[in-house]
């Protein structure tokens, strides 16, 4: 059995408590707004500012990173959340009774502005907690935690709202925050000096122009912010396996979409023609497929790192193909069936293709190339989302998911022309 370091075990864990009480939190107050205002508008308005603060805490985020330790931005990070949301849960208190949305909605953003570079921030430190032969089984139990809780988060937390109320949730929330900000503070890089004390914040790593691949670096004069903020986006395009992983993250994150709730509930409508019981099961088959497939990477990774390239494509074509099945299916419990083998194979190709990132450049490059990559894929989620809505009106729901699934083909094939420079 492996065993990992104390810090990546307080690494896990509080990012595994933040998760979870991020998907509390958005049902909370999506349920607030909606019935304070009664208008589905106003609701969604509250994943879409969500999601622009953190794309532009993305952009910024390099700036914090050539600065300060990796682990104090989480813990500012996660302290700032806990700090936001008590005012948050005053706010909306029974005793405060506030409605104002425009307060909320501000609020909102600055709690994803903050929750904007934890991301990268956790992904980068990964690989400085594990070593490298461990890499690709800590990417497995992260990447399971995390659809756990994407998978048992949405159904608990509705529940709680239901049960308790938004107030009492976001109190939760709160002191939940609290704790993953103290857990955060235990983290112990092993790349920086050791800390002399609580506030020996700033990173004693030396940030190079330059600095990729091999970890050499042509010139160590100081940067201007501006070279700062653009490092991790040179990178991507600079270093040839980045590239290539980047443009296969790019082809997912376009057709990624089609698993939203929306798309699914037409698709059982139109095509199975079944009710919305049969969008729930379609639902958790998804999330218990992606959950089952984290068990089987963990379970066989030494198998899977031996021939990482290759795992890597087998997981792209399975998705790609189970993805057209899927569409060309009109049988309701057969869909079940296709979308939970999706599971596997999706985490197959995300979790190798993680690794194979992590190992792309240096670790005091990586954070600013999780940074720069977090920032893309975010926003053509957004944009994918709006592509695809036209595409499922347009030409029709079944043509939508056929299209996702020439899109996993083509990510297998710039894969495969790029295998060289992947596999070095």
């Amino acid at each position: 059995m492996v065993k990992f370091r104390p810090s990546f075990y307080y690494l896990w864990g509080s990012q595994t408590l933040s998760n979870t009480v991020d998907v509390l939190y958005l049902v909370a107050l999506t349920t607030y707004v909606l019935n304070q205002t009664g208008s589905i508008i106003f609701a969604t308005l509250v994943p879409f500012f969500r999601v622009v603060a953190q794309m532009l805490s993305g952009l910024l985020a390099p700036l914090l990173i050539h600065r300060y330790r990796l682990s104090f931005l989480l813990t500012l990070a996660q302290s700032g959340q806990f700090m936001l949301f008590t005012v948050l849960a005053l706010y909306l208190s029974p005793w405060f009774g506030g409605v104002n949305t425009v307060v909320i909605y501000a609020l909102i953003a600055g709690l994803s502005f903050l929750d904007g570079w934890t991301s990268p921030a956790r992904n980068a430190l990964i690989p400085r907690l594990v070593d490298d032969s461990s890499l690709m089984k800590a990417n497995g139990i992260v990447g399971t935690t995390d659809q756990i809780v994407q998978f048992a988060g949405w159904a608990i937390s509705g529940v709680l709202v239901a049960a308790m109320g938004s107030f009492p949730v976001l109190v939760v929330v709160a002191v939940c925050y609290c704790i993953a900000a103290a857990v955060t503070v235990l983290i112990e890089d092993p790349t920086e000096a050791k800390r002399r004390n609580l506030f020996d914040v700033h990173t004693t790593v030396t940030m190079a122009k330059d600095t990729v691949g091999d970890g050499t670096s042509s010139d160590e004069k100081a940067l201007t912010r501006w070279e700062v903020l653009k490092e991790g986006w040179v990178a991507l395009w600079r270093v040839p396996r980045l590239r290539a992983l980047t443009l296969m993250d790019v082809c997912d994150a376009l057709g990624g979409m089609v698993w939203v709730g929306a798309f699914i509930l037409v698709f059982v409508q139109d095509v199975l023609h079944q009710d919305e019981k049969w969008w729930g099961y379609i639902n958790a088959s998804y999330f218990a497929g992606a959950v089952l497939g984290g068990f089987i990477v963990v379970a066989l990774v030494k198998k899977f790192e031996k021939k990482m390239f290759l795992s890597m494509i087998i997981g792209t074509l399975g998705y790609g193909l189970l993805t057209a099945c899927f569409a060309l299916n009109h049988t309701a419990w057969l869909a079940l069936v296709i979308v939970l083998f999706t599971g596997p194979f999706t985490e197959l190709a995300g979790v190798t293709r993680r690794t194979l990132i992590q190992r792309s450049v240096n670790k005091e490059m990586l954070p600013k190339v999780f940074s720069a990559q977090s920032t893309l894929l975010s926003t053509l989620y957004g944009l994918s989302l709006l592509l695809l809505s036209g595409i499922a009106e347009w030409f029709g729901i079944v043509n939508m998911y056929l299209l996702a699934a020439l899109l996993s083909l083509i990510t297998a094939v710039i894969g495969f022309v790029n295998r060289k420079a992947i596999q070095l």
